[in-house]
């Protein structure tokens, strides 16, 4: 398979940090820099999280940019708190870092520089809101012309929302709903988008099944460090019967197994305001071309995780 040149935005949340570390055993991806948006995240947390798994996989030359944008409407704080939990576990709380934000460029800045510079058109990978990417397209518009595509795990448009609030009406994705506004914005682009909603994330929860088969491969640094990120998400609010999906984990998935989804051209739209921010719809003739997933092949899925987690040393 040939390298794909690839930029990841994430929120740092525990699926976003598994998805880092499925992007960094991806021998087929070019990973040319990582931003941090403070979105299901604090900043300083997240920020030693994603040293810390690049430090463990000995690969401190990617960059990291650092999101100074801030949505609209906050994630919840407890969710927020979780990169803190996963820094503490054994495997990473050994790893020193020792750095603040301060040492590093924004965002846009970084996205901005690496689209530019790169020897091919990028796909830029987005497991959270998509502000900072719309920030830097209008910084910068001609970094328009270097992305390939833009993959980005967000949306709801035949299936309920994950947002429940007050004054919403429990239409909205979180990752839509922290930054509407700035959603709107990027479909205008009309760059190519693949949204890998939670109608078809709905489809692969993490189960006990799952990790029962991940723990038998263990001896595995990355699938034992793995197996630790998905445990502590059991106990994840509003309450236990709560399920925990592969939602930013599928959507990374996309760039090594593009087969196992069922893909749906369409015309969409963003709602930015009022009782159904963040909403994600049809918009047949009037909306912005892109494509969103629909079904996805949950053996084929599950199967590669298990396969690149057993065999990534």
């Amino acid at each position: 398979m040939r390298t794909k040149p690839v930029i990841m935005d994430h929120d740092g949340s525990a699926d976003d940090f598994l998805s880092l570390i499925l992007l960094l055993l991806m021998r087929h991806v070019d990973l040319l820099g990582v931003s941090i948006t403070p979105a299901d995240c604090y900043l300083e947390n997240a920020l030693e999280t994603t040293l810390k798994l690049l430090t463990k996989a000995k690969r401190t030359n990617i960059e990291i940019g650092i999101g100074h944008v801030h949505g609209i409407n906050a994630f919840p704080a407890d969710w927020r708190a979780r990169p803190k939990v996963l820094n503490a576990l054994p495997d990473l709380i050994g790893i020193d870092t020792n750095s603040s934000p301060l040492d590093f460029r924004t965002s846009q800045e970084m996205i901005i520089e690496k689209l530019l510079t790169a020897q091919e058109a990028v796909t830029v990978l987005m497991t959270g809101p998509c502000s900072n990417l719309a920030h830097a397209i209008e910084r910068e518009p001609k970094i328009l012309n270097h992305i390939a595509e833009v993959i980005w795990m967000s949306g709801a448009f035949d299936v309920p929302g994950n947002v429940l609030t007050y004054n919403h009406d429990g239409t909205a994705e979180w990752n839509v709903f922290w930054d509407p506004i700035s959603a709107k914005s990027l479909l205008t682009h009309q760059i190519p988008i693949i949204f890998i909603p939670l109608d078809v994330t709905n489809h692969v929860p993490v189960t006990i099944d799952f990790l029962k088969k991940l723990a038998n491969q263990s001896s595995d640094s990355w699938a034992n460090l793995a197996g630790q990120f998905w445990a502590t998400t059991l106990d994840t609010i509003p309450a236990y019967e709560y399920t925990y999906f592969m939602w930013d984990v599928l959507a990374t998935s996309f760039l090594s197994i593009p087969e196992a989804f069922t893909l749906e051209e369409v015309e969409v739209d963003v709602v930015t305001q009022g009782a159904s921010a963040g909403r994600t719809y049809r918009k047949a003739n009037s909306g912005y071309h892109a494509k969103v997933a629909t079904d996805v092949n949950k053996k084929l899925f599950y199967d590669y995780l298990l396969e690149v987690l057993s065999t990534a040393c």
